[in-house]
């Protein structure tokens, strides 16, 4: 159901006096909750509940040609599934916008920061490289999916373990897993979106705050270094706005990061 007008008006009313419904602060994001190793087929996985937005992301691994341009580099593919289960809005079927913007803005945040040493998943310069792939499926979609998605990719990532590879036989030996992990960088990159409505600016929106942003800012960051910035929605971005965005950037992603820290050691 979509949100309507009234609804809206009242958002941006509160927000106007610096409030919430649900009392929060406007950087404030809602309830995290964490859970590793939800998939006993995937090499990595974790569930992130943000408030009532749930989501799991897992993380497999095979064995594939590598792209002519980045011959001795490993391959990353990220894909989301939003289906019913998750939200009346969406539908089953070939996946639209909303499903493929997800992905890629989860693909360039991990991309950009170069979390992944690509590298050193070279297996034979020019012939075999490992792949990555990073699935994403919403189980409900209260607000904020990008970040959900995006922190649940992170921590999956950070606990996943390499597949068995037989080298005699050139393949995957698929079942078992190593006790070696991913080769990452030490860093790991968390994304923060900012949700313009009216003229302020919230963390980790319910669904109806979402639905009555007029434009959105994702950014990649670790430890104070921005890694990618993606602009999302209709409205335009001032730069004085932007400023403002970027000067509490950092203080956000310390405070989640207090949160996210146990899961990715």
């Amino acid at each position: 159901m979509e949100t309507s007008r009234l609804t809206g008006e009242r958002i941006k009313q509160y927000l106007a006096q610096g409030k919430r419904f649900d009392e929060r602060k406007p950087e404030e994001f809602r309830k995290l909750e964490i859970e590793i190793g939800v998939s006993k087929n995937a090499e990595g996985s974790a569930r992130v509940k943000l408030g009532n937005t749930d989501v799991i992301v897992g993380v497999k691994m095979d064995v594939t040609e590598p792209y002519p341009d980045s011959l001795e580099k490993g391959i990353l593919m990220v894909t989301a599934e939003l289906s019913p289960i998750s939200s009346t809005r969406f539908e089953n079927g070939p996946p639209k916008f909303p499903a493929i913007e997800l992905a890629r803005i989860i693909d360039r945040g991990i991309r950009e920061s170069k979390v992944i040493e690509t590298e050193k998943l070279c297996i034979k310069k020019g012939e075999k490289v490992w792949n990555i792939f990073i699935d994403i499926y919403p189980i409900n979609a209260d607000g904020n999916l990008i970040d959900a998605a995006g922190i649940g990719a992170m921590v999956a990532l950070k606990n996943a373990k390499m597949p068995k590879y037989d080298e005699k036989e050139e393949k995957v030996i698929f079942g078992e897993n190593t006790t070696k992990n991913l080769p990452l960088a030490k860093d790991l990159v968390i994304p923060i979106t900012f949700y313009k409505i009216g003229e302020e600016f919230i963390v980790d929106p319910t669904q109806e705050e979402e639905d009555v942003s007029e434009a959105r800012i994702t950014i990649g960051s670790a430890n104070g270094i921005i890694s990618s910035v993606q602009k999302g929605g209709q409205e335009a971005i001032k730069e004085e706005e932007m400023i403002k965005v970027l000067d509490t950037v950092e203080k956000v992603w310390k405070d989640m990061f207090k949160n996210i820290e146990k899961f990715l050691k």
